[in-house]
């Protein structure tokens, strides 16, 4: 990249940030956030394009992403947990198709001096990829990207959405549910298991190898890193959309009409021993199943995090003693044991079933389990006529 295009693509996200740092102060006057956009909007707009130079587009886009990290706060204030108001430090800047243009191979930025062209460098040319499958694909449309600078390069996370037409929702579908973890990247109600080994032992060759390049410390390693890091996000990307792409064929052979996630606000505190690596993945599997699932019909939906690892999804008994290890839950009071995600997994099911319940049209009735359905009354057999994709046992220690 030319060197002035890449100083205004790093001027952009400056801005892009202040803009966003002053929306969260306009919005908090020592008692009150105010989280209405539409107030936001009349209160800041045209403070921030007086005091930037950036695009009206970029403006409404920090304004958007300032609400939601406030909308996450209040959220946890409303719960009694403690947290600050959000500071936007890590460099990156939204684009739409309003001020972005994408191509095959490149794309034009809106910068705060005119357009910029960068081209897109893939993780590796030579095998089908996410990049080729989507970006590509003329089956697909362009919604949208997020620029990112660390350690010295840009990364474009492109949006895309298919330009199909989206199947009707199963009358009376059922509830897929999913537990993300370290040990096991994702566990279905079913009982399907993505274990994390391989994630995590990627990630520790990476995390090795750039160590050792830094204490290079010469031009050569420098550039070296760089080149691991889009190696890195490309690998990792591509195992995470071959996941989603499994857990959504497993609502639809299943016949599944929603598939449920825990809620990820405050997930690293929630969770020991849990890095942003594993944050960054749980949110981009969580990304990549929303809009895969929605092409087939499917509602992706979060649930309430609360007792999920400790509630028994036999009998409801909820105490911290049923989880006595990382793998093993055992019901201190109907003795049900079985692998700890997957009981996990049903719970979460079972949350957005009481959620939906009572909802106009096509709410689920059940859990798909592997052997069953699980509901409000218990385990419920599915006919075989509608059973034609479950298949296995129950993961049992």
């Amino acid at each position: 990249m030319v060197g002035g295009d890449a100083d205004l693509l790093r001027e952009t996200i400056h801005q892009f940030l202040h803009a966003a740092n002053y929306v969260v102060d306009a919005a908090y006057d020592g008692e009150w956030v105010e989280t209405r956009k539409s107030a936001l909007h009349e209160e800041t707009y045209a403070d921030v394009r007086d005091r930037t130079e950036l695009h009206s587009n970029h403006v409404q886009s920090a304004r958007d992403r300032a609400v939601d990290a406030l909308k996450s706060v209040v959220a946890k204030w409303s719960k009694g947990e403690s947290a600050t108001l959000p500071t936007f430090t890590t460099p990156f800047c939204e684009y739409n198709q309003r001020n972005a243009t994408f191509h095959n191979d490149h794309a034009t930025l809106a910068t705060v001096d005119g357009r910029v062209t960068v081209e897109y460098v893939f993780p590796d040319e030579n095998r089908d990829t996410p990049h080729s499958e989507y970006l590509r694909s003329d089956e697909w449309e362009t919604t949208g990207a997020t620029l990112h600078y660390r350690n010295g390069s840009f990364y474009l996370h492109v949006r895309t959405k298919a330009n199909v037409d989206v199947p009707n929702r199963p009358e009376n579908g059922t509830v897929l549910g999913v537990d993300l973890g370290i040990e096991n990247l994702a566990v279905t109600s079913t009982g399907q298991f993505w274990s994390a080994d391989e994630l995590n032992h990627w990630r520790q060759e990476y995390v090795e190898r750039r160590q050792s390049l830094q204490k290079c410390g010469t031009r050569w390693a420098h550039e070296n890193i760089q080149s691991v890091g889009r190696k890195e996000a490309g690998r990792f990307g591509q195992h995470l959309h071959c996941v989603a792409n499994e857990i959504v064929e497993e609502a639809v052979e299943t016949n599944c009409s929603h598939i449920a996630f825990e809620n990820l606000t405050g997930i690293r505190e929630r969770m020991t021993n849990l890095r942003r690596f594993h944050e960054w993945a749980f949110r981009r599997l969580y990304d990549y199943v929303s809009y895969k699932a929605e092409e087939r019909g499917i509602s992706v939906e979060q649930v309430s995090p609360n007792y999920t690892s400790q509630r028994c999804s036999t009998c409801g008994f909820t105490h911290e003693q049923n989880r006595p290890s990382q793998e093993l839950f055992c019901c201190q009071d109907c003795g049900y044991e079985n692998h700890a995600d997957y009981n996990a997994a049903k719970n979460i099911g079972l949350k957005l079933l009481r959620d939906q319940t009572g909802s106009e049209g096509g709410a689920p009735v059940g859990v798909r389990l592997n052997t069953g359905m699980l509901n409000a009354n218990g385990v419920v057999p599915v006919p075989d006529s509608v059973r034609a994709g479950v298949h296995g046992e129950s993961p049992r220690l």
